[in-house]
């Protein structure tokens, strides 16, 4: 009898289909948690619109995860609190066709423990700073660079960003301050003239000061707003 490892689980002892099934109904749980956060956070319906809007333009279950995963990388409190097994148990129940079914399923602690994984695995994707030669970056959770480590100081921009869009990081080069996209092409989108960029809970985002005077908002790319 062969015998059950993590690299050849998925392939043997799990369906392609119902992997498929249990992605799908996973993503739905995942999208009322990031509703519900929503709701708690600001509690507006067009909050509330611009998100359901902006996650429905996407086609497919990946392109859903993946920006999913993007936003609480960067509202982190979203999942604070959160019982993946909950999610997984929720996604179980709508999968399966009868109780008898559920309870099988649910009982096969191997098959829920390798469900689990794959959960994590796909909405938990935290970036991470990284210094080189004392200058700083960004990485991926997969240690891909996202900002190479060519800055004085990088701040990460934790925001509520209901649009789904990306965020620029506060970075430092020159004794100035500017914007920069975690995008991996180190896109500049404010240049570094400002003395201080302080981050806001909402739109334009961020707070531009030039010799101790605010010279006005900067939103998510690097447009100067005047006061």
């Amino acid at each position: 009898m062969e015998k059950i490892t993590q690299e050849n689980f998925e392939d043997r002892y799990t369906d392609p289909i119902e992997r498929q099934e249990i992605d799908k109904f996973v993503c739905k749980e995942m999208d009322r948690q990031i509703h519900r956060y929503i709701k708690g956070m600001r509690g507006t319906k067009r909050a509330m619109d611009c998100f359901i809007e902006q996650l429905n333009s996407l086609k497919t279950i990946p392109e859903r995860e993946k920006a999913i995963a993007r936003y609480i990388d960067f509202n982190r409190k979203a999942i604070s609190g959160l019982d993946f097994r909950v999610v997984l148990a929720r996604a179980i129940a709508n999968y399966c066709d009868t109780y008898r079914y559920m309870v099988d399923f649910i009982k096969n602690t191997r098959k829920v423990a390798f469900y689990l994984n794959r959960i994590k695995h796909t909405y938990i994707q935290f970036h991470q700073l990284f210094e080189e030669n004392g200058k700083f970056g960004l990485k991926d959770h997969e240690g891909k660079v996202l900002i190479p480590a060519e800055y004085d100081f990088l701040r990460t921009c934790y925001v509520y960003v209901d649009s789904l869009s990306l965020m620029p990081v506060i970075v430092e080069k020159g004794g100035k301050l500017g914007l920069v996209l975690p995008d991996g092409k180190n896109s500049v989108v404010a240049d570094f003239v400002y003395d201080d960029i302080e981050l806001r809970d909402e739109y334009p985002y961020f707070e531009a000061t030039i010799n101790k005077k605010v010279v006005g908002y900067l939103d998510n790319k690097g447009n100067l707003i005047h006061e």
